[in-house]
């Protein structure tokens, strides 16, 4: 039985962030025709997707650039479905002003240790302390004094100013000045085990699922706005729009460079111990 015909549930796991519940939303809602395959969304915050990913516990599943690196022998790089920043991306943030040559010495609340955002700051410079926060309270802790400055990932990025904070250093500007590249955050990765037939299948529905999101912009954002954490339409608005992108529908080369880029720094400074082969799904 060929796998267009046998009844297959595919478990699909994403965090539960404006930005990925607009990409999943064709498919969630089911505004897709998906012949006989069903798909299964399951909501987990983005350090428990890397931590599951390492089992290989999900279908297709989001992850941190920086956790391919532990995963990339069990999963393979969908070519689309991608968190990248062009010339923006996490913020290390603080209570009083400071600069990005004081990082040494820092306390800083990071969001997880496979995260991109950590693998991106320990780039720039590993001479640092850190305490993991979750990624909704970094803000809380630099603000508490419990932490020196924090390392914003999500909407935190949009807001911290008005919470009384300042910018030390935007990883993404940083990257790009580097390397004229984007920062690449996040991606989906979908189980090598599954086969090509199959790995085709749900990679081309994925890929229309991003294409209806972003041709219905309203009703896809309508939708995300239950998953926004309490966030205002406009501030939503913008995040989305910050990581849902034309890269997000494909990576381009400029893209996969940076993804490649990312990871080969990450082992020639140590803080990967294997090199990564990059491999996207199609190529």
């Amino acid at each position: 039985m060929s796998a267009k015909t046998a009844q297959r549930t595919i478990t699909l796991a994403h965090s539960p962030d404006s930005d990925d519940a607009f990409m999943f939303y064709g498919l969630a809602t089911n505004k897709l025709d998906t012949g006989e395959l069903h798909f299964q969304h399951l909501l987990k915050d983005i350090q428990t997707l890397n931590e599951e990913a390492t089992r290989g516990t999900y279908d297709v599943t989001a992850i941190s650039f920086h956790a391919y690196a532990y995963i990339a022998d069990k999963y393979a790089l969908l070519p689309h479905g991608a968190s990248i920043g062009d010339k923006y991306g996490p913020v290390v943030v603080s209570r009083e002003p400071v600069k990005p040559e004081d990082i040494p010495g820092l306390k800083i609340a990071i969001p997880g240790k496979l995260t991109s955002a950590f693998l991106a700051l320990r780039i720039f410079n590993s001479d640092f302390q850190f305490a993991v926060v979750p990624f909704d309270k970094i803000i809380d802790a630099v603000k508490d004094g419990s932490c020196d400055a924090g390392l914003l990932i999500h909407e935190g990025q949009l807001f911290y100013e008005s919470m009384g904070l300042h910018k030390v250093l935007d990883l993404g500007e940083w990257w790009h000045e580097r390397h004229g590249l984007p920062l690449p955050m996040g991606g989906n990765v979908i189980r090598r085990d599954l086969g090509p037939e199959l790995i085709r299948e749900v990679s081309e529905l994925l890929r229309k699922s991003i294409r209806y999101s972003l041709s219905n912009r309203e009703d896809a954002l309508q939708y995300a706005m239950q998953f926004a954490r309490d966030m205002e339409p406009e501030l939503a608005d913008r995040f989305v729009a910050l990581w849902v992108n034309d890269l997000t529908l494909d990576y381009t080369e400029r893209g996969r460079e940076a993804v490649r880029r990312l990871l080969n720094e990450g082992y020639e400074k140590g803080i990967i111990p294997n090199r990564v082969a990059v491999e996207f799904v199609g190529e």
